[in-house]
């Protein structure tokens, strides 16, 4: 059972991929929706046998790298983290795919898209399942080639193939640095196993590296360059610029890869390799301070884009930030906790932009939106689960698990464990303004669309709002029945095992009162806020832009991110690029290569031809000049 939850998706995606056209685009959507829903019910049961029956294995379906002291075998690990991101990754990767149904229902090239989803489920399958760092890195950049796929899925669009090469060229950076820290791994301990490694590490703590001409600590090197493949595939700042522009792709390539698969693989990275971060508090400092960072940033940027998948991109890009820094205080499972409950809600909220896109008729902009609540109610409603769940609404599911990561960091007790909850805290209440923006905007005040009537705006068919549905339930309740499973009662982390590793327990104390009360009491003051400015007075928040233009156009340029690395690494790639392929290539290369030697030959061949005169006379003169150069050089010698 466990090997199909593996596989199916990729037969999924051979079937469709390859006999799409033979066998139609019903049944590829059939057969692709089908055979991923059944993986994720393995997943759920898998899950439940983790919980109950505390089921633990390492599946080896082959041997693959047998060279020297490496030895990799592609293997099916189940433990409680890898059977967490196998219901994260298979429940929500199923009903994206039936959602597609209905959202792609138009499009002439079904087949190819439920392939490339069934696709990226595998490869994502296949890293959360990887019991070496090998077959980690191999699902890596098998997920970063499928959201090449996806993200420029309608290539015919300039913006979308745009889209696609940046994300893959920011995500190489970081993929870089992973391959980095797996090589030095493979140093360090000769091997590449997970179990083998961590079971090492406590050798090296005190062991240096000769690194850019400095002595620094191995472990903390090996932290370093893991993160920064982190970084990458979970768009923390600096190396972020991706996610945004990969809302090019369709809907619900947005909904899955930035809810539930890709984006999560750095988080996951992270807590996977917990029992070597717990040995370097320098790194996990850095990884607070980076996640603190990549959430006020987002939250900041979020308040003025006027596109809806954008606004919920870089609610993805903060909410990732929270786990990170969640991460970097030691609470790893709360982490995992946050990466769970968010997949239900920030799915949910992608999904629900697509239905009011398609009822608008693929316009994206919230300034041309609005009145439509009465025209979609169901999308209403299920967005507003979204939302409430997004802004940690009380007893929603986001509620149980920001709280807990802000709680946490509180309890940490040093400078970065404060700061990020002070940062924590109010990017909270920023992400409440503008996750209630959106709503407002959307669906309250004038209906703005010149384009589309709103006599012809319509509520999305059942295949689309089935999954909002079931996605909705998630959101709601998810938190609320597993806060004690992945948290603990009084942070006890019996469930995770040696999945996660924590050299300190957790402090099982609580922060003061007004502490716990905080961040509710913001989110829930955040409402009226928002409603006053967006809909009761709407002219306000332009009066604001215009009177702090300078603020505005800083964050309507997403903090002059894309400018900067356009100033500092495009043009001058550019400049290079330019320089090798006209005087490199060009002039030298093909000047004295090929070019260069069919242009001496033809040259040759042309004065050569002069002497094909077709008189005899000539040729015995010519002959006489040879006879006689030859006889001078005998008698000289």
């Amino acid at each position: 059972m466990e090997i199909s939850i593996l596989f199916l998706p990729l037969i999924a995606s051979i079937i469709s991929g390859f006999f799409g056209k033979m066998i139609g685009d019903r049944n590829s959507e059939i057969v692709t929706s089908l055979l991923v829903s059944i993986s994720a019910l393995f997943s759920i049961f898998v899950l439940y046998q983790v919980i109950v029956n505390q089921y633990e294995e390492n599946i080896v379906i082959a041997t693959w790298i047998n060279s020297g002291s490496l030895d990799v075998n592609w293997s099916m690990l189940i433990d409680p983290l890898s059977a967490v991101m196998l219901v994260v990754v298979t429940s929500v990767s199923s009903l994206v795919h039936i959602y597609s149904i209905g959202y792609m229902s138009h499009d002439p090239h079904k087949p190819r898209f439920m392939a490339y989803l069934s696709l990226f489920t595998f490869a994502m399958l296949m890293l959360v399942t990887s019991d070496n760092f090998i077959q980690l890195f191999f699902g890596w950049e098998g997920v970063g080639l499928c959201s090449y796929f996806l993200i420029g899925f309608w290539f015919k669009k300039e913006s979308a193939n745009a889209a696609a090469i940046k994300a893959f060229v920011v995500n190489r950076v970081g993929d870089f640095g992973f391959a980095l820290g797996i090589f030095l791994i493979f140093y360090l301990f000769g091997t590449v196993n997970y179990s083998e490694v961590f079971q090492q590490i406590p050798t090296v703590i005190d062991q240096n590296l000769s690194f850019l001409g400095f002595e620094v600590k191995a472990i903390d090197l090996i932290c370093l360059f893991l993160f920064i493949g982190a970084m990458g595939k979970s768009a923390q700042i600096l190396l972020h610029t991706w996610l945004p522009d990969a809302m090019e792709g369709p809907t619900p390539v947005s909904a899955l890869i930035h809810a539930a698969t890709m984006v999560t693989a750095g988080v996951f990275l992270v807590v996977r390799c917990s029992p070597i971060y717990e040995y370097s508090p320098l790194i996990l400092n850095l990884i607070t301070i980076v996640g603190m960072t990549t959430a006020f940033f987002a939250a900041t940027v979020a308040l003025v884009q006027t596109d809806i998948k954008k606004i919920i991109a870089y609610s993805t890009c903060s909410q990732l930030g929270y786990m990170f820094f969640a991460a970097g205080v030691g609470a790893y499972n709360v982490a995992m906790f946050h990466l769970f409950t968010h997949a239900f809600f920030k799915a949910l909220l992608f999904l629900g932009s697509g239905s009011v896109i398609h009822a608008f008729k693929d316009e994206q902009d919230i300034n041309n939106m609005g009145g439509v609540w009465k025209k979609l109610p169901y999308t209403y409603a299920l967005m507003i689960i979204g939302t409430l769940a997004l802004t940690g609404f009380p007893f929603l599911s986001g509620f149980y698990s920001k709280d807990a990561i802000i709680e946490f960091a509180y309890l940490k007790g040093n400078t970065t464990g404060f700061y990020a909850a002070g940062i924590g805290i109010f990017t909270a209440f920023l992400t409440s303004i503008y996750s209630w923006r959106l709503i407002f905007k959307t669906f309250h005040g004038e209906y703005n669309n010149k384009e589309v009537k709103i006599e012809e705006t319509h509520e999305s068919p059942l295949v689309m709002l089935i999954p909002l549905m079931i996605l909705s339930i998630g959101a709601i309740f998810a938190g609320f029945l597993f806060k004690d499973l992945f948290v603990g009662h009084v942070g006890s982390n019996d469930f995770w095992s040696d999945s996660i590793k924590f050299l300190v327990p957790l402090s099982t104390e609580h922060p003061p009162t007004w502490f716990l009360l905080l961040t509710p009491c913001l989110v829930l003051f955040s409402i009226p806020i928002a409603y006053y400015l967006f809909v009761k007075n709407k002219e306000l928040p332009n009066q604001i832009a215009n009177m702090n233009k300078p603020l505005y156009n800083f964050l309507i340029n997403k903090w002059y991110f894309d400018e900067l690395y356009e100033v500092i690494f495009i043009k001058p790639s550019k400049k290079i690029g330019l320089f090798l392929w006209k005087f490199c290539d060009g002039k030298l290369i093909d000047g004295f290569g090929p070019d260069g030697i069919s242009s001496f030959i033809k040259k040759c061949s042309i004065k050569a031809n002069k002497f094909q005169s077709g008189f005899i006379y000539q040729y015995a003169f010519v002959m006489l000049l040879g006879f006689s150069a030859l006889l001078t050089f005998l008698i000289i010698k």
